[in-house]
């Protein structure tokens, strides 16, 4: 027997299994609260799951923080020997366990979501659960929102929108206070402006007067026609010129996707400056021909 082989003989008898088990006993996992882990289901009860994350004793799942939504059965949310991601909520207690959560970790999911459609300009789906006299509280990704009164587009029967789909942008995304505001209004308004282009010519109805210019309902979208853009004439009074409710034809000048905002103009649509002061009627009457004309001469 060769000097190695007693030395591993040694080292054997000195090292038994009861040292092993002390030793494993005093590693130190590291597990910290806000870490994201990857864990195996093990056991299921009313109270909640046991995950196996390879600490000294399986993680635990509350119940209560099963799933973002309403949780009627946890044995299927949280399936034995599912591997899945989880959010450490509670570090180790005195027998090495931490509280781990799937809601946390979805709502923090859901956020980010939402986060990236509000800066896309993007519109979501909220479902109504609830009203109050301030505007209709619902649900968008799991997570509670609120859409105002003012940009809802059913302002006074608030009951009959309960259990409804209604598609909205938004307003506010504030995870740290739990907050999100959204705009069924707005978002109407940004889809009737996929309606419109740039150099179309278009006929609306005048629905206020400006010092500064006219806005012109076209049909669910409001632009507006500086005062600028009426004619290549001087304009003393924009009220001797236009009523409200007044039908008047205008060219697209401008469309501001992101604003939602429509810039409108008339003077496109004269063969002269002031033609629109003088006479109004008949540029009207005859704007597509002019309108027309005008593009065409552009080009050239």
């Amino acid at each position: 027997m060769n000097s190695n082989s007693v030395f591993s003989q040694e080292s054997s008898a000195s090292f038994s299994m009861d040292d092993f088990a002390k030793a494993l006993e005093q590693y130190d996992y590291k597990f910290a609260k806000g870490q994201t882990i990857r864990g195996k289901v093990v056991q299921v009860d009313s109270e909640g799951a046991y995950v196996d994350i390879g600490g000294k004793s399986p993680g635990f799942v509350p119940a209560r923080e099963a799933a973002l939504g309403q949780v009627d059965n946890l044995a299927a949310i949280l399936p034995l020997n599912e591997e899945l991601e989880f959010l450490i909520i509670r570090e180790q207690n005195d027998e090495g366990q931490v509280t781990l959560s799937r809601r946390q970790l979805e709502m923090n999911q859901a956020w980010d979501k939402v986060a990236e459609l509000a800066e896309n300009g993007s519109s979501a789906q909220m479902r109504v659960t609830g009203f109050n006299k301030g505007g209709v509280i619902g649900e968008v990704e799991g997570l509670r929102a609120f859409i105002p009164r003012s940009h809802l587009q059913e302002k006074e029967d608030l009951d009959s929108l309960i259990g409804q789909l209604l598609t909205a942008t938004f307003l506010e995304v504030n995870p740290d206070n739990n907050k999100l505001v959204l705009s069924q209004r707005d978002a109407i308004r940004a889809a009737a402006m996929t309606k419109f282009e740039e150099g179309m010519l278009r006929q609306g109805k005048i629905v206020s007067i400006k010092p500064y210019g006219v806005f012109v309902d076209l049909g669910g979208v409001t632009g507006l026609l500086h005062i600028k853009e009426v004619s290549n004439g001087q304009i003393h009074s924009l009220n001797t010129l236009f009523k409200i409710g007044q039908e008047i034809k205008v060219a697209i000048a401008e469309v501001d996707e992101y604003r939602n905002r429509l810039s409108l103009s008339t003077k496109i649509l004269e063969e002269y400056p002031g033609e629109i002061v003088e006479k109004l009627d008949e540029v009207m009457a005859t704007a597509e021909e002019r309108f027309a004309k005008a593009k065409e001469e552009k080009k050239n």
